[in-house]
C-alpha cells in the first residue's frame, strides 16, 4: 500500500508540473513614456523549464515595473513572476501570476526594494516549487 501510494505521488507531480494552463496570447504591455531602464538582464532556462527574452526593471512616477520583453516561457501551472534575492527563491517579492507565457508584459514592483540585492528575475512555479528560468539584473 505504502508503495502505491508513494508511486501516485511520483505520477501526479510529473503529470501535474507539463500541465499547461497558463495563457498562450502574446501580450503587449508597455511602459511609461517617461521611464527610466534600472537594470536588464536575459533569461536562462532553470532546471525545470525554458525562458528566454529580457527582463528589465524601469522606474516611473509612480514606482518601479518589472518589464518581462520579447519572452516565450514553456508552460506550466502556477508559474509567477518574482524577484528574488537569489536563482532559487527563498528571499523574493511575489509580483504575480505570469498572465502569458509569449510577449511584452509589465508587473508594478511593491515598494522600493534595494535592487543591489534583488539581483534576480525569475519565472518560478510556485505549486511544485520549480524554477523555469531566471534572468540576471545588472
Amino acid at each position: 500500500m505504502k508503495r502505491i501510494i508513494v508511486i501516485t505521488m511520483i505520477v501526479m507531480t510529473l503529470v501535474s508540473c507539463v500541465k499547461e494552463n497558463t495563457p498562450v496570447v502574446p501580450l503587449n504591455d508597455t511602459v511609461d513614456g517617461g521611464a527610466t531602464q534600472q537594470q536588464m538582464g536575459n533569461f536562462i532556462n532553470g532546471p525545470y523549464g525554458s525562458v528566454s527574452g529580457s527582463a528589465k526593471v524601469y522606474q516611473q512616477a509612480n514606482g518601479y515595473v518589472l518589464a518581462l520583453q520579447n519572452v516565450s516561457i514553456s508552460n506550466g501551472p502556477d508559474l509567477h513572476v518574482y524577484i528574488a534575492k537569489e536563482i532559487f527563491p527563498v528571499n523574493f517579492i511575489d509580483l504575480g501570476s505570469l498572465r502569458s507565457t509569449m510577449g511584452n508584459q509589465v508587473y508594478a514592483i511593491p515598494g522600493s526594494p534595494d535592487f543591489t540585492q534583488y539581483k534576480y528575475a525569475l519565472i518560478h512555479c510556485k505549486r511544485y516549487d520549480h524554477l523555469f528560468g531566471s534572468a540576471e539584473l545588472k
